[in-house]
């Protein structure tokens, strides 16, 4: 997926996109049902891919500050209060949903 073409979302102004972007990243973080493995194998992104993101986009912290952002606590405190144990149809589902990011 080229994520770098002139499209419509080129024009939307970016105090709009950040709005909209911290208002996903609250809902996540408050739906933290909503499993990363989950999100993975529905739509190939999950919470650590958007920690990623914001690195790629000039984030200066390192990828535990990021995620820490992100989950709204450190990694290691969100695993062990909101993580569970991923299945094999979870794992299965996310493998064939990342396949399809290109």
């Amino acid at each position: 997926m080229d994520m770098n073409t002139n499209d419509s979302l080129d024009q939307l102004d970016d105090a709009v996109a950040a709005a909209a972007f911290r208002r996903l990243v609250r809902h996540l973080q408050h739906r933290h049902d909503a499993q990363n493995i989950d999100l993975m194998g529905l739509s190939g992104f999950c919470r650590n891919c958007l920690a990623d993101w914001i690195r790629d986009a000039g984030y200066d912290g390192d990828k535990a500050q990021a995620r820490e952002l992100i989950h709204g606590m450190p990694q290691d405190e969100w695993k062990a209060t909101r993580q569970t144990p991923a299945t094999d149809e979870q794992l299965a589902r996310m493998k064939d949903s990342v396949a399809k990011n290109g």
